[in-house]
Order: C-alpha cells, then structure tokens, then sequence
C-alpha cells in the first residue's frame, strides 16, 4: 500500500451544459426529453504545496432522485443543484486529510445539511459524488497515475471509517485486486415508450443512429438487456412477450434485467408478474435469461418489507432505495442481496458496496446508469463499473443524446484523438462506438486521471444555475 497523502481543496467551481435527447426517455411514471448535465472542477493542494485540478460530470436528470409529484422539473433540477454546491462546501471545510478521509469527514455535515433542507438521500448522494470524484481525479493528475494504479495502491486512504461492518475486512487486499479488463458489455435499455421494430416508430429521425430496439441490435450488437416495468404486471407482461419476440428473434441467448423503478406496490404483484413470466411459453427466454429484478417496490415500503420469498425465486437488487452507506446492509436483512453501483451515488460507495460483496455469501452488484453521456461522465462511469467486478453495464445515455451535444467542436475532437478505441466521429459528432455489445476500455485505463486526461472546454459551459424556480 502506498502512503495515502494528505489533502486540501483549495477552490472548487461548478458549470452546467444543455442536454437535449433525440426522443423522449421514459421509466416509472416519468417522461423526460432534457436536463442539463452538471460538471464540477476542484483544486486540491498536498502537503508539500503542489496543487491539480480534477473534473466530474454527471446528468443533472430529474423524476429519479425525488419523484414527488408535487415538484416541477425544474424544481428537481435545482434540488441538485443545491445538493452540488452543498458538497463542494462540505469538502472544502473539511480541512486536511486524504481523498477518502475528506470525503468521510464531508458526509456527516453534508447529509444532515441536505436533510434541514428538505434534499434526500439520493439527492444528498449526488451532491457529494460529484464533489468526491473531482477530487480523486484531481490526486490522480497530480500524481500521474491512472486511475486503477492509484485505487490498487489505495493511493485514496480508503478505510472503513463509513463501513463498521468491514472493520475486519482487508481493504488494501480487496483494493489491490480490483480488475481492469479491456472491454465491458453495455447493457441497453428498453423503455416503457420505446419502439421496438420500424413500424413503431412515429417519427423517423433518419440522424444516421438507430431508433428502434430491432436496430439498435443491428448497430450494436447488444447481448445484455434491462426493461422497464409499469408496476402493472399484466400490463407489463404483455409488453414483455413484444419484447421478448424481438430478443429472441434478434439477440439469442441474451441475458435481461427487470427495472420496477418503484413502481410495484408490493411483493403481491411483484410475485403475479413472476408467476407469468414462469408460466407463459412466449416468456421462456426471459425465464431462462434473468438475472435480477432491481427495485421493484418504492422507496418508501422496500425498505420495510421481508421480500426473501420472493428473493427465493429471482434476485433482488436495491436502487433508488440505496440512499445511503448503510443502506445495502439495511436491504440484506429483508431478503434483498443486489445493489446498484452508479457514479451519482458515489464511487466510494460503489467500492465498499463492492468490498461487502467480496466479503459476503451469494450478494452482488451491477452496474446502472441510463443517462451517462460521452465525454468525462462516461468515462468515469466506466472505470468504476470495471473495477467493482462487472461484466456488463447499463448504457443508454448516448442512445438517447447521440454524441456530445453542445460541446465544441474541438473538445469533441480531442476526445475521438485521445480515445480511439471508445468514440467514432459521425456527422460533426464524437459517438460512444459499440461493437459486438463491447465497449472498449484499453484507453479509459491508460489515462491519467479518473478515466480521463482531458477537461471540458469552459467556453461550452455556462456557471451552476441559481434557483430557477419561482
């Protein structure tokens, strides 16, 4: 183990950019066609006085932290918005300690502030998140390391301060085997709205990407699927058996996860949607090629409920509900043995969620994130999906942005230059390249930095919003 060094932040600066979606996405109850995408710079300092920048990016996508109906979109947004200065502070007061150690001594303050202030969990996670990567890809930089060169060092101080439950566990053990393989599948999204074949699609886009979930297999050659669930499950196996039709005729033994997004009222209904997928011929596929049901049941309730019968039957992961470090430990108790790892949550917690998983019995994690979009946010997303051990990941944010949106042209350029294995340049735009449901990985790892050598071009960018909202 290399010695973690001590740190400061210094200054820190948040931006945002417009992100519109070629067509709507839908999941749950929500539609969504656009949301700024957040983007934090931190300055850190180490104890001989040498400083480095570091960057994060991340979808600021309303109607999935808090989905209250009484709020607006905008309100949503600006939710995070809070949350993200909110942690920015938090690290910033958080005095001199290593990566980790910062992050700890954030949490505290950080969560019970977002509380007072009516902010979740979730949202309080994406605050910090954003906040904790900058800074690791900051001490990346200044050291001149990749990132998995400095995670297997625990170059980050990374203990089990957050973790009691891994006060025995060897960290630096665990850390020093973290994989880094060349190339991890995407798992592609098939949303509630999507079209599943040409005569489905309303508006033909004709932008030279695929629309439908039959050309997107032609495209990408995608093997792993995730579907979204109504919450009906009548409703929702009829969909299924659309689904399916297409998967089997296009995607032979694929493998596919269930997403309720909350929606299942409880385990009841949960357990009529198995018994059909069970029982009808045209779902034998799915049947066979399910690997886990991942937060079926609200927030509110799924943390309340025994679900181990229905555990018995299909995996349980926990998503929305991982609001928190003690979360996954809360969920084991109730029969759930799955939680999700996504760069919005936190890539420290991803990481101790992984290290309960390797000091576990039958649990596991996935990595899960829709909206990710090409550039600095994908590329971290990446690394930490790679290295908790996944071998597929839910990928969709370039499904639904095409490219790079509004970043220049040169910025674009720079990515496709320094990334050839992982982006193509089509039309004006650097693409996020899928081949045979692989993405590549070679070039994310070499960088230095968090997955990525490269910054946004700050003339792209525009200041963090104030409250939008009336």
């Amino acid at each position: 183990m290399t010695d973690a060094p001590n740190l400061r932040v210094v200054d820190w600066a948040a931006f945002e950019r417009p992100v519109t979606f070629r067509f709507p996405f839908r999941f749950g109850a929500a539609e969504v066609s656009a949301a700024p995408q957040a983007f934090v710079r931190v300055t850190i300092e180490d104890a001989q006085g040498r400083r480095a920048d570091g960057w994060a990016a991340e979808m600021m996508m309303p109607r999935w932290f808090d989905k209250s109906p009484d709020l607006s979109v905008a309100q949503n947004i600006d939710q995070l918005r809070a949350a993200l200065r909110l942690g920015l502070k938090a690290l910033g007061d958080a005095g001199t300690d290593t990566a980790f150690g910062l992050h700890a001594r954030a949490q505290p303050w950080h969560y019970a502030t977002c509380a007072g202030q009516g902010l979740n969990g979730l949202i309080a996670s994406f605050g910090l998140a954003l906040a904790d990567r900058a800074v690791l890809d900051a001490l990346c930089r200044m050291s001149g390391l990749p990132a998995i060169a400095a995670l297997r060092t625990n170059l980050a101080g990374i203990d089990a301060r957050t973790t009691p439950d891994l006060a025995g566990f060897d960290l630096s053990a665990f850390l020093r085997q973290l994989p880094a393989p060349d190339s991890i599948a995407a798992r592609h999204t098939v949303g509630l709205g999507d079209a599943l074949d040409t005569a489905e699609i309303a508006e033909p886009l004709n932008d030279g990407l695929p629309q439908s979930l039959e050309h997107v297999i032609a495209a990408y050659g995608h093997r792993y699927f995730k579907l979204k669930l109504s919450g009906d499950p009548q409703a929702d196996l009829a969909r299924l058996a659309r689904i399916v039709a297409v998967l089997d005729a296009h995607a032979p033994g694929y493998r596919a996860t269930l997403d309720g997004n909350e929606q299942y009222t409880g385990t009841a209904p949960l357990a009529e949607l198995l018994d059909g997928i069970a029982a009808q011929p045209a779902l034998a596929s799915l049947h066979s090629g399910l690997l886990f049901v991942e937060q079926p049941i609200a927030r509110a309730q799924a943390l309340t409920a025994d679900v181990s019968a229905l555990a018995a039957r299909v995996a349980l992961e926990i998503d929305e509900s991982d609001a928190d470090i003690d979360a996954f430990v809360q969920a084991q108790k109730l029969g759930y043995t799955g939680v999700s790892s996504k760069s919005c949550k936190g890539v420290y917690r991803a990481l101790l969620n992984a290290a309960r998983v390797a000091n576990g019995d039958g649990l596991f994690l996935s990595a899960e994130d829709l909206t990710v979009q090409p550039g600095l946010a994908l590329q971290q997303d990446l690394v930490l999906a790679a290295i908790t051990g996944n071998t597929h990941v839910e990928r969709n944010g370039h499904h639904f942005a095409g490219g790079m949106g509004r970043a220049t042209a040169e910025e674009q350029a720079s990515y496709a230059r320094a990334h050839p294995d992982l982006y193509d340049e089509v039309q004006g735009q650097t693409r996020l390249r899928i081949q045979d449901g692989q993405i590549a990985l070679a070039s994310t790892f070499a960088a230095v930095g968090l997955g990525c050598a490269l910054s946004p071009q700050i003339d792209s960018l525009s200041p963090l919003s104030e409250d939008t909202t009336p």
